[in-house]
């Protein structure tokens, strides 16, 4: 009971999914989004693995909120990629084959190189500064092995440098995308043990970008992550059982 009273305080509504002094449909649509942002961080960070069925009413307790936002949620994830829903289990975590895996990191490959060859000329001192210290904090989460920080600063540091085009569209859509491959870049690189050349590909990147060299920074970029998504679905063929399922857990690899 205190949990619940503590997620529906996180998401500052009612156990009932109201609100008090708003409107309804304003005030659900704000605990939605609250709704929808926990079970995407649960999805993204491994707590739901794929092929899991999400509960509506044991989201509904454990947030302290009513069905309705939840149910809301889980379509705006089916929207997403995140969540497909069986007609005999409701939602259930998205699971991809390795083919889709591949077809999505090629995608990625595809359109961030594109982007990054016009954003590159229209870095400001300031993008390339942010994005050096994305960097330094990368390596830190890597160094302490804080696995669920790696996909929201991945992604910051490739959104930083990809902003400079203005393409904001393109963006969200590449922001789709990295939700879709976040938990199996995670995988990636906590079961491959990618670090070292997350990390030195990454500073390539930057640096390419400083020098102002557009088609090296963006042939750099898609070349990382396509090697990336190849050594994902190299590791998957091996380790992923007949159902599909995963037979390691992320983390479950040697620190060093």
């Amino acid at each position: 009971m205190a949990s619940r009273q503590k997620a529906s305080s996180a998401l500052g509504s009612r156990p009932d999914g109201s609100g008090l002094g708003a409107s309804p449909q304003i005030e659900r649509q704000t605990v939605t989004s609250q709704v929808v942002t926990a079970l995407r961080d649960r999805i993204l960070s491994g707590e739901y693995a794929e092929g899991e069925p999400v509960r509506q009413d044991a989201v509904a307790a454990d947030l302290g909120v009513s069905r309705i936002p939840v149910r809301e949620a889980l379509r705006q994830l089916e929207a997403e990629g995140l969540v497909t829903f069986n007609p005999h289990c409701g939602a259930v975590v998205s699971t991809l084959s390795l083919s889709e895996i591949e077809e999505l990191f090629d995608l990625r490959g595809l359109v961030e190189s594109e982007l990054m060859k016009e954003a590159v000329p229209r870095l400001k001192a300031d993008d390339l500064a942010r994005a050096d210290m994305i960097l330094e904090a990368y390596e830190a989460a890597f160094a302490r092995r804080d696995v669920a920080e790696w996909g929201a600063l991945n992604w910051r540091f490739h959104s930083t440098l990809l902003s400079a085009a203005n393409r904001p569209l393109t963006l969200g859509l590449l922001q789709k995308l990295h939700n879709q491959s976040d938990r199996y870049t995670r995988m990636q690189l906590a079961l491959t043990h990618g670090e070292s050349t997350a990390t030195s590909e990454h500073q390539e990147i930057a640096a390419a970008a400083r020098a102002r060299q557009a088609d090296k920074a963006s042939s750099l970029l898609r070349a990382h992550i396509v090697s990336a998504g190849r050594s994902l679905t190299e590791f998957l063929r091996v380790h992923r059982d007949e159902t599909g399922a995963l037979r390691v857990l992320p983390g479950a690899g040697p620190s060093h």
